[in-house]
């Protein structure tokens, strides 16, 4: 039905013609090296929530994919999401500490003004990704860690590469840059890590200061410290940028769509939802199998990799209304975009609120911009445009 490691060439394009056939023909589809595609959005809510039978630890993927002494492996198995408890309750914990509400108010304003900022810096030919999506996690994660300015052009290129490799199938070009780029990001974050333990900041809006002190479950190896922060800019970079292009990517192709979001601004967040339903930023997710079982008549072995396609379980009859239908009214919207149960992602509530801050504030500016071309990411996990060029013209 479909094969992970040898897939059709427009599948990065439009891969939902084949969630479709996978929800319809397959919901379990297995793979030629042992593992399975799920699809149907009842097992992944299930898988989600069963972390005794279903964990996230990926040594024994990860292994043979990256080399076990190598960074990508150091990186992919110490940070927040491919982890169980107890590493992984102890590390949530120091990161929703920091991720509080109070902080994320105080993001709040200074997220405007780089949005009106990055606004104001738009005219007529533009990208609408280089020039506006992919700035804005940038700057938020950068303030979140308080890294200056001026040492920010590097994150968005290491970014890129370490979520790269998280690719079903890797070149050697590919998985030697994402090897490079967790070397040195971890070269660049052990001198801001020592420089703010020198010199801390205010923990209440500095992440960085407040995984340092950890909380009261203990504190963070050097080791784990560094490889979640690196995991903070990745899971908020490319997902945000995604979620933003996708975004007015939608609302350009369905005016209607588009129009009651301008006239009716209530609108954005019930939008930014059917977004992240529709055209999800990270498509799957993984999960190992941890004791045998059968599910829905199909035997899954210990240890066997699961695919857990969430851009098929968005789409699911099932659950969802004509659910090739973009609708911004869509209610409820029991999308997995951020993943369910003890992984939920962390920084949900960030990422919402850079979405609709974002596609709010400029459609304010540019309500009548012109989609004029459009290159997608060519990922299979991640969800985005590349480019998306655009014309624009103010109210």
């Amino acid at each position: 039905m479909i094969d992970l490691a040898n897939l059709p060439s427009d599948f990065t394009s439009d891969p939902f013609p084949y969630y479709d056939r996978l929800l319809a023909k397959a919901p379990i589809c297995a793979q030629a090296d042992g593992s399975f595609i799920l699809s149907k959005h009842a097992d992944l809510s299930a898988i989600y929530k069963d972390t005794a039978g279903f964990i996230s630890d990926k040594r024994g993927v990860f292994a043979p994919k990256f080399g076990e002494n190598s960074p990508l492996f150091e990186h992919h198995t110490t940070s927040l999401v491919f982890n169980d408890p107890p590493l992984h309750t102890r590390v949530r914990s120091i990161m929703s500490s920091a991720l509080a509400p109070r902080a994320l108010q105080n993001m709040r304003q200074p997220l405007i003004e780089t949005v009106d900022r990055l606004l104001d810096g738009l005219s007529g030919s533009v990208d609408l990704i280089e020039d506006f999506a992919a700035r804005i996690p940038i700057q938020v994660i950068g303030n979140l860690l308080d890294v200056p300015h001026s040492e920010r052009g590097p994150l968005r290129e290491w970014s890129l590469a370490i979520l790269g490799a998280l690719e079903p199938v890797l070149t050697a070009d590919e998985l030697a840059k994402g090897q490079r780029a967790v070397e040195d990001f971890k070269t660049y974050l052990t001198g801001l890590i020592a420089d703010r333990r020198g010199r801390p900041g205010d923990p209440e809006t500095d992440v960085l200061t407040r995984l340092i002190m950890g909380d009261a479950t203990g504190k963070l190896s050097e080791i784990e410290l560094i490889q979640n922060c690196i995991f903070i800019l990745n899971a908020g970079h490319e997902t945000t940028t995604n979620l933003i292009g996708n975004g007015l990517a939608l609302l350009h192709d369905h005016p209607e769509q588009k129009d009651r979001l301008i006239h009716d601004g209530a609108l954005i967040a019930p939008a930014i939802e059917e977004v992240l339903r529709l055209r999800a930023p990270n498509q799957f997710g993984n999960r190992v199998v941890a004791r045998p079982c059968t599910l829905r008549g199909v035997s899954l072995p210990k240890g066997a990799n699961l695919h857990l396609c969430i851009g098929a379980a968005n789409r699911d009859p099932e659950v969802f209304d004509q659910p090739e239908t973009f609708d911004i009214t869509r209610s409820p919207n029991r999308h997995l975009a951020f993943a369910a149960g003890a992984h939920v992602c962390v920084g949900l509530t960030l990422a919402r609120m850079e979405g609709q801050i974002a596609i709010q504030r400029f459609l304010a500016r540019f309500p009548r911009f012109s989609i004029t071309g459009a290159g997608l990411g060519g990922r299979v996990r991640f969800h985005g445009f590349q480019s998306l060029r655009a014309t624009l013209e103010d109210r």
